[in-house]
């Protein structure tokens, strides 16, 4: 069973090899574009709520920790070059690593890599002990969303210097959406690696 996307559209010729892996990096990088598309403004925080946040989960988990990492970096060097990638509710460019959101932004290619890299574990699983592939997936993503939120928060709290200010508008409001996103991440993820072991 191959441990990422990546590897299971791996093909015998190296450079065809090279030439599909770059292919779903791309794909991947415009998955997440098209996740931030979908961005609800909030009144009282100038964070979005947006679905990006589980695409970035479901690039780790699908492509694994590598090839999540390199389509999330391409992701912000498409932004920075001013591709409308980013979120519309912020200002775009280089601007918007800049700005409140700046620091989810920039955690974005750890993020995805993380959870990649714990779903691979997969033979005695994360903590020592045989996993599902769902709680395996449950757990990476959980451990990601912790440190997209550190690196959000942290950034909020250099921009506001205030630890209750950062809290408010960068976490708060956003905890019951953040379960939800992770728990159909998780169940997206472990039904695609069941689905690769039952092809194989």
């Amino acid at each position: 069973m191959p441990k990422s996307m990546a590897k299971a559209l791996e093909v015998n010729d190296g450079s065809s090899s090279w030439a599909v892996q770059g292919t779903v990096v791309v794909g991947a990088s415009l998955f997440v574009a098209l996740c931030a598309r979908i961005s609800v403004p909030l009144p009282f925080t100038p964070v979005p709520l947006t679905v990006q946040n589980m695409g970035v989960l479901l690039v780790g988990l699908l492509l694994g920790s590598r090839a999540g990492f390199g389509a999330l970096c391409l992701y912000l060097m498409e932004g920075v070059m001013g591709l409308p990638v980013f979120s519309p509710a912020g200002p775009g460019g280089i601007a918007q690593l800049l700005g409140p959101t700046g620091g989810f932004l920039l955690a974005y290619p750890l993020v995805a890599w993380l959870a990649g890299y714990l779903f691979e574990q997969r033979r005695r699983g994360m903590l020592g002990i045989a996993q599902s592939s769902f709680v395996r997936a449950l757990l990476a993503c959980t451990a990601a969303e912790v440190l997209l939120f550190m690196g959000g928060l942290t950034w909020l709290f250099i921009l506001t210097h205030s630890v209750a200010l950062a809290f408010r508008w960068g976490l708060y409001w956003f905890v019951l959406a953040e379960v939800i996103k992770i728990m159909l991440a998780a169940g997206i993820g472990s039904a695609w690696q069941r689905g690769r072991r039952v092809e194989v």
